[in-house]
């Protein structure tokens, strides 16, 4: 009896440890990729969202809102490899840039980053985004756009995209969300607020299937209208396995002038048989005699 107790315990425990396992293999591979339903302030981050001065390189149909800072490696690859693939779903990508604040007594944000942030903010000039992004972070110096520095009113939107991420984090966390960048926003086909911390790739994929985006749009580079390419064609090989006697380019003459539009060589006569000759005829004599 004492053993059928132990042995019992023993799969009990062994049990336990399985299905810990197999929760904590479902959470660290699956679950913890997911997108988080909001369910609570649904209302308040929708007009938050609303009143943000986002930028969008077009495209109409759903929104979906990507909220992140400029040296963002995760956000930066995820415009790369996502984006195209959203807008082939019909999907409008909307773009929320803010500079981070100093923390610590430590800047986080560069001059440049703060006067481009609040251009943006300002003007929701999609070119400008493209060229800042399409620039390496180090040699952007924003030439031409009015510092935000030493600038009321532009220090003030700067603050504001601050306040802004601020309190979107704050409402986030009341789901369980811990927010990490990008931070992308959406509602799905039945209409409910989604939202995912998604600086792990592993997460992409949840977006693309919630909002019936394809997996892929194509090589990069090539039009998807590009006409395949022709078949090559194999030359025609005799019978005892060798090829064709090729084309062989015409010599020119020795002075090196290259005859404009030679006249094709006419095909050589064949020879006529030679024909025996008449012997020639004897002279008629006169049988006439003088005398």
């Amino acid at each position: 009896m004492r053993r059928f107790f132990v042995w019992s315990a023993l799969a009990a425990l062994i049990g336990l440890l399985l299905a810990g396992g197999g929760y904590w293999a479902y959470w660290n591979f699956h679950a913890r990729f997911q997108p988080v339903v909001i369910t609570e302030n649904q209302a308040e981050i929708q007009a938050l969202l609303d009143e943000a001065s986002w930028v969008s390189g077009g495209g109409g149909g759903e929104p979906l809102y990507i909220v992140g800072y400029r040296d963002s490696g995760a956000m930066a690859r995820y415009e790369r490899e996502e984006v195209a693939k959203l807008r082939a779903g019909g999907v409008e990508a909307r773009f929320i840039l803010f500079a981070r604040p100093d923390r610590e007594g430590a800047p986080q944000s560069t001059a440049a980053e703060r006067t481009t942030v609040a251009e943006l903010w300002l003007s929701r000039d999609w070119g400008l985004y493209q060229r800042w992004t399409a620039t390496p972070a180090g040699a952007w110096t924003a030439a031409g756009i009015p510092q935000a520095d030493n600038n009321l009113a532009r220090s003030a939107v700067v603050d504001a995209s601050r306040q802004f991420v601020d309190r979107l984090s704050e409402l986030l966390g009341g789901a369980g969300m811990q927010t990490r960048y990008p931070l992308i926003i959406w509602r799905d086909r039945e209409g409910f607020l989604k939202a995912c911390a998604c600086s792990d790739a592993r997460s992409w994929a949840f977006i693309r299937d919630d909002l019936g985006a394809p997996d892929s749009v194509g090589a990069p580079g090539v039009p998807e209208d590009t006409p395949p390419m022709p078949e090559a064609i194999s030359p025609d090989i005799g019978p005892d396995g060798s090829l064709p006697y090729p084309n062989l380019p015409t010599i020119p003459p020795a002075d090196g002038t290259v005859p404009t539009n030679p006249a094709p060589t006419p095909p050589a006569r064949p020879a006529e048989p030679a024909q025996p000759r008449a012997a020639p005829k004897a002279e008629k004599q006169d049988d006439t005699t003088f005398y």
